[in-house]
């Protein structure tokens, strides 16, 4: 087995061509689990802690609603929860706080979450509320593929043997976020299901996010419109009433497509997802109005 540490991205791009399936390793939460449990056999190995281009965040385009988000793949859950980009993507934040143990959430980044494309990954229901892009990257060139093109089942995505996630790209959106999460216990566990809720004043839009309640990120269509219908946006108020919140978690619950296995029942993710969508609405609209 040999091991690359490359200290840019080009040297990174150029042994990902050299060796196509070369393992990439930023934080190995997720990767160091499956070899202990012999589901996977490490061949060659390159690291990515030194790759400064995949660190960080940045912002593109004009200030406010407009512009976007550029979250490098490198960026690990601790630095989600810097205040600078926790008041611009609340809901990111707010997973990132659900994730792991301190030491988990120093190490773990956006990256690996998304490369490991697991149905509970907690980044992964955020970015599809917030209609992320992942920017791809290899010695041929990039590309930017939509969330919901790139996370294609469990665990497997459309990234090519010879690219590396770079980053996410996500739109700057002015209005509450929410993230619920439900779990075996409090801390330190794996989605039972999970939520997030982007409430979009400028493009008058409710855009639902939902985890571990399918074999991909799923947007909760149909109850977005409906959402959209009971938010009066010359105020950013909620419109409707309890009814209202009812069948909006109705309409998530809908959305779902959960399974049984060792972590819950689907009956009990559907109606788990019922109740935290529910809540994340009414949370939203009740910060709004304040």
């Amino acid at each position: 087995m040999a091991v690359f540490v490359p200290t840019s991205l080009e040297e990174l791009l150029t042994a990902r061509a050299e060796r196509p399936g070369l393992d990439l390793v930023a934080g190995g939460t997720d990767l160091v689990v499956e070899v202990n449990f012999g589901r996977h056999r490490l061949e060659d190995v390159a690291s990515l802690s030194r790759v400064p281009e995949l660190g960080g965040w940045r912002r593109e385009g004009p200030a406010g609603p407009g512009g976007h988000l550029v979250l490098g793949s490198g960026l690990t859950y601790t630095e989600m929860l810097d205040p600078t980009l926790a008041e611009l993507l609340p809901s990111l934040a707010q997973a990132a706080r659900t994730v792991g143990s301190p030491q988990i959430r120093n190490a773990g980044t956006l990256g690996g979450n998304l490369g490991t494309a697991s149905p509970a990954g907690d980044t992964l229901p955020v970015l599809a509320a917030l209609e992320a892009e992942v920017l791809l990257g290899s010695a041929a060139g990039t590309r930017l593929v939509p969330l919901g093109e790139f996370v294609t089942g469990p665990k497997r995505t459309a990234l090519a043997p010879d690219e590396v996630i770079l980053a996410a790209r996500v739109p700057v959106a002015r209005g509450h976020q929410e993230f619920l999460k439900v779990g075996t216990r409090n801390a330190m566990v794996i989605a039972v299901c999970s939520v997030a809720l982007v409430l979009d004043e400028q493009a008058r839009q409710v855009r639902v996010g939902l985890g571990s309640v399918g074999p991909v990120p799923i947007r909760a269509l149909e109850a977005e419109r409906f959402a959209a219908e009971v938010v009066d946006w010359s105020t950013g108020r909620f419109s409707g009433g309890e009814a209202d919140l009812r069948r909006f978690g109705e309409l998530v619950g809908a959305a779902a497509r959960p399974i049984d296995d060792h972590r819950s029942i689907a009956s009990y993710r559907r109606r788990a997802v019922e109740v935290c969508a529910r809540r994340a609405l009414e949370r939203t609209m009740s910060r709004q109005a304040a």
